[in-house]
Formats: structure tokens, C-alpha cells, sequence
């Protein structure tokens, strides 16, 4: 059982509350439930526009450690840890990142993703061996709502004493954060509507702060041009007419030429761009790819990356 100092920080924290207007949910119905819901929802965009400097902040850590070849591990618990799984699995299928540089860990292991594993999220233990491999320059983001879980304080706590750096994205604040990590994203979302079910607002705006602070660091790191995935990996159907069509609009030519363009860069946009852009051949867009570090912009120059079709 826990004691009850630990049963007193959970009380306090606003993502256990009880919302003032939910006290008769349970026979509001399902459309005025999904009013409220919806009404309450409105407030993730306020909290993440209240959080928007340390966003910012830790797009910029994350962009960093990137661009000098460090890793990023997020960990979390529950409906957090998945939140943490998703973003580090769509990153390379969207950029072409290396899974090794991005990864997540959740408590519990894979099962807990599609299987609730309830008491791992306490064992600060286990966090702290999930952190175990981090070292001075990468970076750690830990995901949990309530700010308190033990799993996740105890990876930020690892994380520290080898050196990286240390991010928490949370919907609660609680004392001490600030030792854990010095960039603390704090989405104040309030009460859920659904008490202590933090997979709602909580969840939705964790998602979304994720959401940009990853795509903001990627985009201004080489790996979009324009509003175009460049370094996206086209295996399905779906996505390779995708990078067809990003390569017929950033070159400006025919969805035929495009398909053309790809076959000779071996299936990549970029080069592919490049080569539609500025007619070098494979071997020279590569190498300019190279000396400008990935960066297409930069490849192109000034004579090429005006002209409005960038």
C-alpha cells in the first residue's frame, strides 16, 4: 500500500481531480457527454499555447542532439508511454530517421503497449536501467501527465547522472520538477472529464506538444523542404505515389518525369529532387547532398531554391 504521503501528492495533482461539471455524467447521455467532451476539449489548444516557450525549448534540445548525431530516448507509462511509443515509431517512415537514434521504452515492456501492465509504472528501478545506455550529449523526454510516475522519474534521474539532457512533458505540476529536467513543458489542461483518465484532454494535448516538438526540430534539420517530406521511406503503394507526386511538384515537372527521376536516384526524393531541379546527374546530386549535409536547400543553392516552387 502506499504511504500516505504518496497518497497526498496523488490527490493533489489536477489530472486526479474530479471536474466540477461532471458530477452527473453518468446520465447526461451520449450527446450532451460528447458536447461536454468537446467543450472541454477546447482547452488543450490554450495549454499548449501557454506552453508554447518551453515547447520551443525542447524542439530546440531535440533538434541539437539530432543534428550532432546524439540519440533521444522518451519514456513513459500507461496511455503516456504509448504516446511516447507512437511518436519514435512514425518518425523514420516520416523522415527517414534512424529508429536507433529515436527510440521509446515504456513500462512494462512491449505487451503493456497493447496490454495494460499495472504496477510497472512504479518501479523507478526499471526507469533508471531504461536510461541506463544514455550518455553526455543525447537526450532523454520523459512523458507522464501526473509528473509523479516513478518509472519515468527514475529514467530522468539516470538520464542526468550520465550526462544528457532532460525534458518532462507533463499535465501536472508537482514540486521538485525542475530537478528532474530543466525544460518542463506543463500542459494545463485541468480536470479530466472522466477523473484520472488522463487518455483524454491530458492524453490529446501530450500527443500534439510531441507532435511539434519533434516536427518543428526535423523540419529546420534538413529533413522537409518546402511543405514536402523529403526523407520520407516509400515502401507501400500509398507512399510511393507520394514521393511521385512531392518530387512532380518540388521539381516542377510531369508525375511521369517524376517517376522517371526516382528510378535513376534509386528511390530518393531528394536526389531525385535535385536531379529534376538542376539535371546534375545521380553521382553529382549525391555528392551535393553530402557536402550541404542532407540539406536539399542547401544542395540547391540560391540560383535553384527560389523561383516559387520551394
Amino acid at each position: 500500500m502506499p504511504d500516505e504521503r504518496r497518497t497526498l501528492r496523488w490527490k493533489s495533482l489536477s489530472t486526479e481531480a474530479a471536474h466540477p461539471g461532471s458530477d452527473r455524467l453518468d446520465r447526461l447521455g451520449v450527446a450532451r457527454t460528447v458536447a461536454r467532451m468537446q467543450a472541454e476539449d477546447r482547452r488543450v489548444l490554450e495549454a499548449l499555447r501557454a506552453a508554447r516557450r518551453d515547447i520551443v525549448r525542447a524542439a530546440e534540445a531535440f533538434r541539437e542532439t539530432f543534428l550532432s548525431g546524439k540519440r533521444c530516448l522518451l519514456v513513459g507509462a500507461g496511455t503516456s508511454g504509448r504516446l511516447a511509443v507512437l511518436e519514435a515509431a512514425e518518425l523514420p517512415p516520416t523522415f527517414g530517421t534512424d529508429p536507433r537514434r529515436v527510440r521509446a521504452v515504456m513500462a512494462g515492456g512491449r505487451t503493456a503497449v497493447f496490454r495494460a501492465r499495472e504496477g510497472a509504472e512504479d518501479r523507478s528501478e526499471e526507469g533508471a536501467r531504461a536510461a541506463e545506455g544514455l550518455a553526455a550529449g543525447d537526450l532523454a523526454i520523459g512523458v507522464s501527465a501526473s509528473s509523479v510516475t516513478p518509472f519515468v522519474r527514475g529514467a530522468l534521474a539516470r538520464a542526468k547522472e550520465r550526462g544528457a539532457r532532460t525534458v518532462l512533458v507533463t499535465a501536472s505540476r508537482s514540486p521538485g520538477l525542475s530537478r528532474l529536467a530543466p525544460i518542463v513543458v506543463r500542459l494545463e489542461v485541468g480536470p479530466e472529464v472522466i477523473a484520472g483518465s488522463t487518455r483524454l484532454k491530458a492524453g490529446t494535448a501530450t500527443k500534439l506538444a510531441l507532435n511539434q516538438i519533434t516536427t518543428s526540430a526535423l523540419a529546420s534539420s534538413g529533413k522537409v523542404f518546402g511543405p514536402w517530406m523529403v526523407d520520407l521511406r516509400a515502401g507501400s503503394a500509398k507512399s510511393k505515389d507520394r514521393a511521385r507526386r512531392i518530387v512532380a511538384a518540388a521539381a516542377g515537372v510531369s508525375t511521369g518525369k517524376a517517376a522517371m527521376l526516382l528510378k535513376d536516384a534509386k528511390g530518393d526524393v531528394k536526389t531525385a529532387i535535385l536531379m529534376g531541379r538542376t539535371r546534375a546527374g545521380y553521382s553529382e546530386a549525391q555528392e551535393a547532398l553530402r557536402r550541404a549535409g542532407g540539406d536539399l536547400r542547401k544542395a540547391l543553392g540560391k540560383k535553384y531554391s527560389s523561383g516559387g516552387r520551394s
